[in-house]
């Protein structure tokens, strides 16, 4: 167990004024979490009681320098519905025409927030009779909603997907220009911070190229530079996902190669989304050693997990056989490592099967994850993801399905819409006051 007489001391001594007391009752609760953190179980029981009647807090503008101490999401920001003014129709909600049928989403997000104006019917409803309604990324004041959550729950910003294979669509283009802008805005607004993270999937042969192309028409709008973008030696920070899977890509590694290599030359620090079996060239990965040069050639990485274990015990089995050895290997060479954690998982109306594929288990599954990577000595987190409702994965304000409906939708299982932002917010300010001592 820690010294938390010592921790207290040595706080007190730095702080001045009034202001001792508060820090040091911050540092006994960091403290606390950590030796919770050495037994999962129950850090799980005190973390997720604790963060259920947990108040938000309003958080400065966070430095946009550096990973470390942070919690990033990704955020998709792809939902798109008719009659928003994106003239695209609807994107990620349901297939084709809406109705039962078509739905494509297992979490219903809480709209409650979002004026009524913004608000768009499914085309499907209640026992009751009432239309089910949902969101468009399109629109800036729902965009800036999410920012404001955010803030006021402590989490310090986004990776913005960007999905390089629709970018060939000047309609698509047009659709996702406008949701990064509102991300930036949102994100000055807010005092958040963001960076593009594109998404390699779906891309022919020869096509990984045109992501330089965009990335320079970006960096010409100011996406890098404005005072919120994410930067790691003053460098501004990319994210390419997607490098070294296995299976479904028709681009190669040494695309990838080359792509990393131009976006440094043009100035940039680079995080790279890889799979699980990256460091081993086993499992989802190719065995190519070019994957390990690449790797080493970027500023962090984050390989990807969703899907990769399904229980509590599965959790920690991964931490010990995956995550220690990656953070080893990425420590030796100077290279960040983001361990990517998710809520749980669900994509019965997407894809078919069962509905809760990855039970949430009322935040368990969650935690133990955020507590074993933080045990491990992590120094970032990416969670997958803020918003999405297609997999179920969103950390996002949700809604409990209505009657008639709860058979279609993953529930809320008695818990506020609000509890996973919170377990989240948790998450970053253990990290923060880590740093903070780490820096002592």
């Amino acid at each position: 167990m820690p010294n938390l007489k010592a921790t207290v001391k040595s706080v007190w001594s730095i702080q001045p004024g009034g202001l001792c007391v508060l820090v040091a009752l911050v540092a006994i609760a960091v403290g606390l979490a950590d030796v919770a953190a050495a037994t999962p179980r129950a850090a799980e029981r005190t973390e997720s009681t604790r963060v259920s009647s947990g108040a938000r807090g309003i958080v400065s503008p966070v430095d946009p320098e550096g990973l470390s101490g942070r919690v990033l999401c990704g955020y998709q920001g792809w939902f798109a519905a008719e009659g928003d003014g994106a003239g695209i129709g609807w994107r990620h909600w349901k297939r084709g025409k809406p109705s039962e049928n078509q739905l494509t989403i297992d979490m219903l997000p809480d709209v409650s927030e979002i004026d009524p104006e913004d608000r768009f019917p499914l085309g499907i409803k209640d026992a009751d009779g009432n239309p089910v309604e949902v969101f468009s990324s399109y629109l800036e004041a729902t965009v800036r909603l999410h920012f404001q959550w955010m803030r006021e729950y402590g989490i310090d910003g986004v990776f913005v997907q960007r999905f390089a294979e629709p970018l060939g669509s000047p309609r698509e283009k047009a659709f996702h220009d406008t949701v990064l802008q509102h991300c930036r805005n949102a994100a000055k607004a807010e005092g958040r911070v963001y960076t593009v993270m594109y998404d390699l999937t779906g891309l022919e042969a020869g096509a990984v190229k045109n992501v330089l192309d965009d990335w320079r028409e970006l960096r010409d709008t100011g996406v890098g530079t404005d005072k919120a973008s994410l930067r790691i030696g003053g460098r501004p920070l990319v994210a390419i996902w997607g490098i070294g899977f296995a299976k479904d890509r028709d681009y190669s590694l040494e695309e990838c190669r080359d792509l990393v290599t131009a976006l440094r030359d043009d100035g940039c620090s680079l995080l790279l989304g890889v799979p699980t079996g990256w460091r081993a060239g086993n499992r989802d990965a190719s065995p190519d050693p070019l994957l390990r040069e690449i790797v080493a050639s970027a500023d962090a990485i984050s390989p990807w997990t969703v899907g990769r274990y399904r229980t509590l015990d599965e959790v920690s089995d991964h931490a010990n056989a995956a995550w220690a050895a990656d953070l080893d290997w990425c420590q030796q060479r100077g290279v960040e490592y983001l361990p990517v954690i998710f809520p749980g998982f669900s994509w019965k109306n997407l894809k078919g099967g069962s509905l809760n594929q990855i039970p949430r288990l009322r935040g368990k599954f969650f935690q133990r994850q955020i507590n074993e990577a933080i045990r491990l000595g992590s120094r970032s987190l990416y969670v997958a993801m803020f918003d999405e409702c297609d997999e179920g994965t969103a950390i996002f304000k949700c809604a409990e399905p209505p009657r008639g409906l709860k058979d279609r939708f993953v529930g809320l299982e008695g818990l506020p819409s609000d509890h996973y932002l919170k377990i989240t917010g948790a998450a970053q300010r253990r990290l923060q006051v880590k740093e903070k001592f780490r820096s002592k």
